[in-house]
């Protein structure tokens, strides 16, 4: 069985140019046979009306929730909503209940993401037993149940002794660990950034939470030779540390999520927990600096820490309220009208920093579009324009703070390994 994708634009990553052309995917291998005009016929036909096809999105962070919290999201609707964001692969992090740290864990997610036939998960396995900070896991043995990364995600590991050991045992198995950096002794008890927690009367998080653990962990990640992933950078100190491990040589990279991109805690002026998260929008200056460190490639990738909560628990008081924000579903529309349609950056790059850099940086097929390549694709309509509306999600999260804003570039078509995971309804 073949299908093949005609109507659409291929994007040259190199140039930046777009090219009208079909693609030919092989749908028992999954892979690309061909690319360009007048393709040999197929046994299905998907017509586009000129969208740009893209490389399907890479998500290194994302919350699913499932086991123990599916009243929140599940793998399946988690999944399904990346689908609709145009995702064929994402990594989902291991602070569930019970947390991922054993292989009979990573292999249940495993076969919940096969059944949900959705976009492709890739499970990360706690670092810690029960992400207690204490006993270290099998590293190896949940590598061979399918883990790709090693994540304590949502606390950081504490004890920095515990951490370079975690970081040295990493290296020994190849696998990278991604630090939820926070230290714990600095931050708790905090619910916004200084700024807005001023304002609103409650204890603030400080910047020097997030980068002295940074800190330390690029000291460790260099005397170990470790693979360091940096989640949710947030803070201008956090970027510094970044760019001086990066000097050096240490093997780090960084993400960013699109709500330190494009908020900062100034929006917050009323006791709404749609606006709390872990780590908290920060200040201008912060956003400025996150910004231009993702602009010149400091920060290498977008993730949106998709983290979905139930209305009833989101409806609390801000100190109260659980921290997290959805945004599987529309980081890439998000990012496309404010950073590519205003001139801070190319299509290209963007596309780089959404499937290229992620599927480099994890080891992961994808990333690109190319013969006997995986047939990951996304097709985006960078034209039709409308607003964001949570009550249209897959997830079943409804916690954005982007409600309403008008965006375009929204997918209208996604395959992983060949398979058709999304499709406007009103698509031939």
């Amino acid at each position: 069985m073949k299908t093949r994708i005609d109507g659409g634009q291929l994007l040259d990553l190199v140039d930046g140019s777009l090219t009208e052309a079909s693609v030919l995917v092989d749908d028992e291998t999954g892979s690309v046979l061909a690319l360009g005009k007048e393709l040999p016929e197929a046994d299905r036909v998907i017509t586009l009306r000129g969208e740009v096809l893209l490389p399907g999105f890479i998500d290194v962070h994302v919350h699913l929730r499932e086991p123990g919290f599916e009243d929140k999201e599940t793998i399946a609707t988690g999944a399904r909503a990346a689908a609709a964001g145009g995702f064929s692969q994402i990594l989902c992090m291991p602070n569930t209940k019970p947390p991922l740290d054993t292989p009979e864990r990573i292999s249940f997610v495993r076969r919940q993401a096969q059944a949900a036939g959705a976009a492709q998960v890739l499970p990360m396995g706690c670092i810690t037993v029960g992400q207690a900070g204490h006993e270290l896991t099998d590293f190896a043995a949940l590598k061979a149940a399918g883990a790709v990364a090693l994540s304590d995600d949502g606390r950081g590991v504490q004890h920095g002794g515990r951490m370079r050991e975690a970081l040295r045992r990493a290296a020994e198995a190849h696998l990278p660990i991604a630090i939820h950096a926070e230290d714990e002794s600095l931050s708790e008890g905090g619910v916004l950034a200084p700024g807005a927690a001023g304002r609103l009367g409650l204890k603030g998080i400080p910047a020097a939470s997030e980068a002295a653990m940074i800190a330390r962990d690029i000291l460790l990640a260099e005397e170990t030779g470790a693979r360091l992933h940096i989640c949710h950078v947030s803070v201008e100190t956090a970027v510094a540390l970044v760019r001086f491990a990066k000097e050096r040589g240490v093997r780090v990279t960084a993400e960013v999520t699109p709500h330190h991109l494009l908020l900062s805690d100034e929006i917050i002026d009323c006791n709404d927990a749609v606006f709390k998260v872990n780590p908290p929008l920060q200040s201008e200056r912060d956003r400025q600096a996150c910004l231009a460190a993702f602009l010149d490639g400091t920060l290498d990738m977008v993730a949106t820490d998709h983290a979905p909560h139930t209305a009833a628990e989101k409806a609390l008081p801000i100190a109260e309220a659980p921290f997290g924000m959805v945004g599987i579903e529309t980081v890439f529309p998000l990012l496309y009208t404010h950073l590519v349609r205003t001139g801070m950056m190319s299509l290209a790059q963007l596309v780089e920093r959404m499937s290229t850099v992620p599927a480099q940086a994890f080891g992961l097929k994808g990333g690109v579009i190319r013969v006997g390549g995986p047939a990951d694709l996304v097709a985006v309509d960078l034209q039709t324009e409308r607003p964001i509306e949570p009550k249209r999600f897959y997830s079943k999260g409804r916690n954005t703070p982007f409600a309403g804003w008008k965006v375009a570039g929204w997918p209208t078509l996604t395959l992983a390994a060949g398979r058709v995971i999304h499709q406007e309804a009103k698509r031939a």
